[in-house]
């Protein structure tokens, strides 16, 4: 069994209560933190353990929060971006809905290290339920004299608040997430000035995912070399992955970076395997915008080495025949699924869910949608995959913000990866109708590729 640090006492009835979170050892890092410990030591922990964003980019937490501006007599604010859109991926709900106060405790010592002294929890407006359990567990917290004014005779003062979004897609995107919270259209905003110097209502701001958040609770109580012990390389401490599709046992679980990719879907632990004794055929490793992958790469590298469950092991050999880890919203598809269908459903969310503030962006999702329905429904030609590729690779690395590259990328690798599925469309468009395509050679072993 491997470590859990987040999901440890998800089964403990109540946990869910300030009462249960607290006889549990809940609150435990806030008293260390704002009690023995000065906001650069809880900075300073955070970057020993290598934490790295959990949201999908990846980037150093420890790093992100050292960029924060300080000017005298300016607020700062902390924002954890709750808005969890990405198709596939369901953890930060999970956590919220099971565990609210590790979230509220996590704020806390978050805050606390960035001198925020108000900060915001921002959920997808669909998860109400979410945001009241929230807002329950926020008055809890202020009930025992975990917030408000001169938090456990500190003399530090915090307040949090919970603001539901309007249900975009964008607004995961940190600036418009934050054009959102000031009230105005979720809009990506062009980069400079960064959130840390120039953020909500133009104040030095951090905004981080749910579960990077949560992680920092385990770090302050045990230390950050302890945690960074966890993992392998850069991949330190554990992970959230959101397990869905073609399997026996689909959920949230929490792993130990660097555990095989084929020990999470084979195994009774995790996945349990391919559900219905089937085959697999693909795999989205972290939400729906990064590269599907045929079942040959999945737990193997194009050299041949063991493909992992960490940053770098999935995205080896690049976007040719690695992909990411992203949100770890882990889609697996069986031998039975058609990946022109499933590629269409995506193209028709990232259309529909574009703020149309870039052209490459607003305009390029449509085409992609357009030319994938035309394919999935026996009326594409040769023509329509060249421009498919085509436009796909005029949005990429045009836009603002991520969005146009969400968007690409799943397109991008579909058609590398499953061309003559593509094909097979186009020449048989009547038996296209009546059934999928199936395995054809997607599992076939590879010849390893000498680097």
């Amino acid at each position: 069994m491997g470590r859990k640090l987040l999901l440890e006492h998800i089964n403990v009835p109540g946990i869910n209560t300030f009462e249960v979170y607290r006889q549990k050892g809940g609150y435990r890092a806030v008293e260390k933190a704002l009690k023995t410990m000065s906001p650069d030591d809880v900075v300073e922990e955070v970057k020993k353990s290598g934490l790295r964003g959990r949201g999908g980019a990846g980037f150093p937490t420890g790093m992100k929060w050292s960029f924060l501006a300080k000017p005298e007599g300016v607020p700062r604010y902390l924002v954890c971006n709750g808005d969890e859109s990405e198709p596939g991926t369901f953890k930060d709900r999970f956590l919220m809905t099971h565990i609210p106060h590790a979230l509220i405790e996590e704020m806390i010592v978050s805050s606390y290290a960035l001198g925020a002294n108000t900060s915001y929890i921002y959920v997808r407006g669909e998860m109400m339920p979410q945001i009241r359990i929230l807002e329950k567990a926020i008055g809890e917290a202020k009930a025992a004299g975990f917030l408000g004014k001169n938090i456990l005779g500190t003399g530090y003062d915090l307040e949090i608040y919970v603001q539901p979004g309007g249900g975009a897609y964008i607004c995961g995107e940190e600036t418009a997430l934050l054009e959102s919270l000031e009230g105005k259209r979720g809009n990506p905003r062009i980069k400079p000035p960064f959130p840390a110097v120039a953020g909500l209502y133009g104040c030095p701001t951090v905004v981080n995912n749910v579960e990077s958040i949560a992680a920092t609770v385990p770090i302050v109580n045990e230390g950050g070399e302890e945690y960074a012990k966890i993992g392998i390389d850069r991949s330190t401490g554990t992970k959230l992955i959101s397990a869905s599709g073609n399997i026996n046992k689909p959920g949230v679980y929490e792993i130990e970076l660097g555990i095989s990719v084929e020990e999470f879907i084979y195994s009774d632990e995790y996945c349990g395997g391919i559900a219905n004794g089937k085959r697999l055929k693909a795999l989205v490793a972290g939400g729906s915008s990064v590269p599907i992958l045929p079942a040959n790469l999945v737990t193997k590298t194009a050299a041949g080495n063991q493909r992992l469950m960490t940053y770098e092991s999935l995205s080896e050999g690049g976007f040719q025949t690695g992909t990411m880890l992203g949100s770890g919203g882990f889609i697996v598809f069986d031998e039975d699924q058609c990946i022109v269908r499933n590629t269409w459903n995506f193209a028709r969310f990232y259309h529909h869910e574009s703020c149309g503030q870039c052209s490459p962006c607003r305009e390029g999702t449509g085409w992609m949608e357009k030319i994938l329905h035309k394919i999935e429904h026996g009326n594409g030609t040769m023509e329509d995959i060249d421009l498919l590729w085509d436009v796909q690779r005029k949005i990429e690395g045009n836009t603002i913000c991520p969005l146009g590259d969400a968007a690409a990328w799943p397109v991008a690798a579909a058609i590398r990866h499953f061309r003559d599925e593509f094909e097979w469309h186009v020449l048989h468009p009547e038996e296209s109708q009546q059934r999928n395509y199936g395995l054809a050679h997607y599992a076939d072993p590879l010849e390893p590729v000498v680097q």
